[in-house]
C-alpha cells in the first residue's frame, strides 16, 4: 500500500529505471555545479592538472590512488558545500546567524579537504 502523500513521485522507481534516473540527476548536478559555482570550476581545473601529473610522480600504486583520491575528495566536499549554500539561499537571502554558520562550516570543510590534499601529497612524495 502506497502512502497518501509520497515524498517524491520518483521514489517508487526501482531497478534499471531508478539507476538511469539517478545517473541523469547526478549528471545534472555536475553540470549545474560547473555552470554556477566558480570554486567548483577552479577545483575541476586543478583536478584536471594534478591527477594526470600524479601518475608521473614517483609513488607506489597506493600512493597514486591516495593522491588522486585526495583531489576527488575536494570535488566531493565542494559539491556538498554548494548544495548547502543553495539550500540556505532557497530558504532566505537575508543575513541570518545560522545561515552564515552553515555556509562558513561548509567553507571550512572545503578548506580542510584542500589541506588534506597538501598533507597526502607531501607524505606520499617525501616520506
Amino acid at each position: 500500500m502506497n502512502p497518501p502523500h509520497p515524498e517524491s513521485p520518483y521514489k517508487g522507481k526501482t531497478g534499471l529505471r531508478r539507476v538511469w534516473n539517478a545517473l541523469g540527476y547526478s549528471l545534472a548536478g555536475f553540470a549545474d555545479a560547473y555552470r554556477h559555482e566558480s570554486a567548483f570550476r577552479q577545483e575541476v581545473a586543478l583536478a584536471a592538472v594534478l591527477i594526470p601529473c600524479s601518475m608521473f610522480l614517483p609513488a607506489s600504486g597506493a600512493g597514486h590512488a591516495l593522491m588522486a583520491g585526495s583531489i576527488l575528495l575536494v570535488l566531493l566536499v565542494e559539491l556538498l558545500n554548494s548544495a548547502v549554500e543553495a539550500a540556505v539561499d532557497r530558504i532566505s537571502l537575508e543575513n541570518h546567524l545560522l545561515a552564515k554558520r552553515a555556509k562558513d562550516i561548509g567553507s571550512a570543510a572545503v578548506l580542510l579537504s584542500l589541506i588534506h590534499v597538501a598533507v597526502v601529497w607531501v607524505l606520499v612524495l617525501f616520506f
